[in-house]
């Protein structure tokens, strides 16, 4: 049967690469819905391609041109913010493959998960902000969560036919970004364009500001302490300069099983479309001969305390983590436009999470209270400093 996907933030990094899994089998997936930010030129250009039953983009000022483009195609064209939380409820989807950048994919993920729908989950940040009760509507609702993040993936996949009960620890490796070796006197002039250059991987701009301060392995962490049920001081981060080992998972009797691959996120993405089927693919191939070394090193809170910020966020619990995601994509983006210099990052996002006010079982409506308010204290900070 062919399945129907729902893709959010089908403009970026991960939906146009689900778009070449779709190419690559078209027999086995259709693209039902497809859903932007503000790449209207990109999206016209998608929808002429898959034509698709709706195409939906978030900033509402760009419907008429929208509109315009496709106004030749059967094709349902629809805007805003409640527009994407309704059309992944649509009868017709089968996966919605949530890929929008930051907190903006957290009430689609919602939706979609009341209604059934399996998630292919690329939006780490959903999990980070509001993970409880993520968890909670998914057992409610029977509605599975296949992780796309390439470090998530490898863990999944090194759980399957095991028993959860018998982690010992989840090793999460990361790249360490352009700046591992570089000192705290280097990194207090690196520029964007300098955090821009990752060493192994093509992604946004937000997640590659992310994982040159380490803040994108901190989410992956918190990401991790939902999806696989293990506590925050079971999962340790391993900086993997190679990029091949993508994630492991060491048992009670001390076996480790690990996930290796060529550095290319739709091999991942394709696992989460066909679990709990292999499909072949002529995907780029991880050459073991041709590498010399496989290195592990510890990482260093010191010079990227962003990553003990989220162990930090996890353990006081709460609606932290959410203060701790609001906060830095305040600060990513004004890093990104050279209003904040790359360690001031982190001062302002631990600022943030000491004054914002803490509730300790949040509910929705508190998350989107917290999400304002510590955009505004980070956004004051950002001004002070």
């Amino acid at each position: 049967m062919v399945k129907q996907l729902c893709i959010l933030g089908s403009t970026g990094s991960i939906g146009t690469q689900t778009l070449d899994v779709v190419r690559a089998y078209p027999d086995r997936y259709s693209v039902y819905a497809i859903c932007a930010n503000r790449s209207v030129d990109k999206l016209v250009e998608q929808a002429k391609e898959f034509q698709p039953e709706v195409v939906c983009i978030a900033d509402e000022s760009l419907y008429e041109p929208l509109r315009a483009a496709l106004a030749d195609l059967p094709i349902k064209v629809w805007a805003g913010s409640e527009s994407i939380a309704e059309v992944v409820t649509m009868p017709s989807i089968d996966v919605v493959v949530a890929a929008m950048v930051g907190y903006a994919g957290l009430r689609p993920t919602i939706e979609a998960i009341k209604a059934g729908k399996t998630i292919a989950l690329a939006n780490k940040e959903t999990l980070v902000v509001a993970g409880e009760i993520i968890c909670e509507l998914a057992l409610q609702h029977h509605t599975p969560i296949l992780p796309v993040d390439s470090e998530h993936s490898a863990i999944f996949q090194s759980l399957v036919g095991e028993d959860r009960s018998e982690i010992e620890k989840i090793l999460l490796t990361a790249s360490g970004g352009p700046f591992r070796t570089f000192s705290l006197e280097q990194m207090q002039t690196v520029t964007a364009a300098d955090a821009l250059k990752h060493p192994n991987w093509e992604m946004g701009a937000k997640i590659t500001i992310d994982s040159a301060s380490m803040m994108n392995k901190g989410f992956e962490v918190i990401e991790a302490k939902w999806l696989f049920g293990v506590p925050v001081e079971k999962i340790q981060v391993l900086v993997h300069p190679q990029s091949i080992v993508h994630s492991a998972v060491q048992f009670t009797d001390g076996a480790i099983k690990a996930q290796l691959g060529a550095p290319d996120m739709k091999l991942p993405i394709q696992y989460a479309l066909s679990f709990p089927e292999r499909l072949a693919s002529d995907f780029p191939r991880a050459d073991l001969f041709a590498l010399k070394n496989l290195t592990f090193e510890e990482p260093d809170l010191h010079r990227f305390p962003n990553l003990g910020l989220a162990y930090e966020a996890m353990r006081r619990g709460g609606n932290i983590p959410c203060v701790l995601n609001a906060a830095n994509e305040v600060v990513n983006l004004a890093f990104r436009e050279g209003r904040c210099g790359f360690l001031q990052m982190s001062d302002i996002i631990s600022q943030t999470m000491d004054k914002a006010a803490y509730i300790q079982k949040p509910t929705y409506e508190d998350y989107v209270q917290t999400d304002q308010e510590a955009r505004k204290i980070a956004e004051d900070l950002l001004i002070i400093h």
